[in-house]
C-alpha cells in the first residue's frame, strides 16, 4: 500500500512539473485521502485566463497517457472557468483566477500545510 502511495505521489508531482511547465499559477497538491473517498491527491492551479485554463487542460490530456494516467471524466471546458481532470485516484482542478479566489478550496482541504505540496514554492519558479 505504501508503494501505491508512493507512485500517486511522484505521479501528482509530475502533472504539477507539466502544469508547471505550460505558466500555470499558484500549483498545490492536496493529499486528501484520509479525508474524503472521491480521490487520494487534488492537484489545484490557476491559468491567467480561461485560454490558459483550457490549454492547461490539453496539456494534461495529452501527457497524462506518458504518465501511467487517462481521463475519466473531464467537467467545466467548454466555459473554461473551473476545469476537473479526474484520473481516478487524483483529481486535477484547474481554476480561473476569480473562481478560485472564491472557492477558496485549499481553505477546504489544508490541514496547516501538513498534508499540501505548495509546488509553486517548493519546485517551480515561482
Amino acid at each position: 500500500m505504501e508503494q501505491l502511495s508512493q507512485e500517486t505521489r511522484e505521479q501528482v508531482l509530475r502533472l504539477c512539473a507539466l502544469l508547471d511547465g505550460k505558466k500555470a499559477v499558484d500549483i498545490k497538491a492536496l493529499y486528501v485521502a484520509d479525508k474524503t473517498i472521491i480521490a487520494e491527491w487534488f492537484v489545484v492551479c490557476s491559468g491567467r485566463s480561461q485560454v490558459q485554463v483550457k490549454t492547461l487542460c490539453d496539456e494534461l490530456e495529452d501527457k497524462a497517457p506518458e504518465e501511467g494516467l487517462s481521463v475519466r471524466r473531464k467537467e467545466g471546458y467548454h466555459d473554461g472557468r473551473w476545469i476537473v481532470l479526474d484520473f481516478g485516484h487524483i483529481l486535477v482542478h484547474i481554476f480561473h483566477p476569480e473562481e478560485r479566489e472564491y472557492y477558496n478550496m485549499e481553505r477546504l482541504w489544508e490541514d496547516g500545510g501538513q498534508n499540501c505540496i505548495d509546488y509553486s514554492k517548493e519546485y517551480g519558479d515561482a
